[in-house]
């Protein structure tokens, strides 16, 4: 009986291959397996790049959501998947996060909640631990800066007002936006976070900058002190 040879990618017609079909058809048609394929270069004995594609995206039940927010660590569980592989799928979502949050940054001014969420959005999402990021603006609004003040753990993160005010000074900044998301999902305001917004604003006072809003980020959805009356 003739032994069944499993076909490599390198056998396929050439239309079928992820990098042939790019080049001939457009990114636009190409599965997010076929684009994972891609990006982790090969497959393994046992499968294709295509085939490893799509059982790492089985692990995270087809979510891409979920796949940028898995670590090194838990990557290279998944058979056939070691740390290049993991590193490479990491930094790809990490630049597709970097890309999706440049336009944004570019918006001359900030006029309410959702323009402030939609500019920062895109460096909290996904994260499976606490960010604090600051947006600082001029007497008009307009984005002076985007910085992350601190990176904690998943219940918490550690935020340091003077730190804050100090960039705020040598920026320039007359008014400031505060935002740290909740990998939790809830979108409350714990007790913790009303007395930082109430200190920080404070403390705004003595140096005459204000603090606009502050805004609570989870599943791509937001709280805003300041649309709760809370500032």
């Amino acid at each position: 009986m003739e032994e069944y040879k499993k076909l490599s990618i390198k056998d396929w017609a050439l239309e079928d291959r992820p990098r042939e079909k790019l080049m001939y058809k457009g990114v636009k048609s190409l599965s997010s397996a076929e684009l994972l394929a891609i990006i982790i270069g090969s497959g393994n004995r046992k499968q294709s790049a295509v085939e490893l594609s799509k059982t790492i995206l089985s692990h995270c039940h087809n979510d891409l959501n979920q796949l940028a927010k898995k670590t090194i660590p838990e990557l290279i569980k998944i058979p056939g998947i070691g740390e290049a592989k993991a590193i490479s799928i990491i930094s790809a979502l990490e630049l597709g996060r970097r890309q999706k949050a440049f336009p944004s940054k570019q918006k001359q001014s900030i006029t309410g909640s959702r323009d402030a969420f939609e500019i920062l959005s895109p460096y909290v999402e996904n994260l499976g631990h606490e960010e604090f990021w600051i947006i600082y603006l001029n007497r008009a609004n307009k984005i002076i800066e985007i910085k992350n003040v601190s990176s904690g753990g998943i219940t918490g993160t550690v935020f340091d007002i003077r730190l804050v005010f100090k960039d705020a000074l040598m920026l320039e900044a007359t008014n400031i936006i505060l935002c740290h998301n909740h990998p939790s999902g809830n979108l409350q305001p714990s007790n913790a976070d009303k007395d930082i917004t109430h200190r920080t604003i404070e403390a705004g006072k003595l140096m005459n900058i204000s603090i606009l809003d502050h805004l609570i980020i989870a599943d791509d959805q937001y709280f805003s002190f300041a649309d709760e009356s809370l500032i």
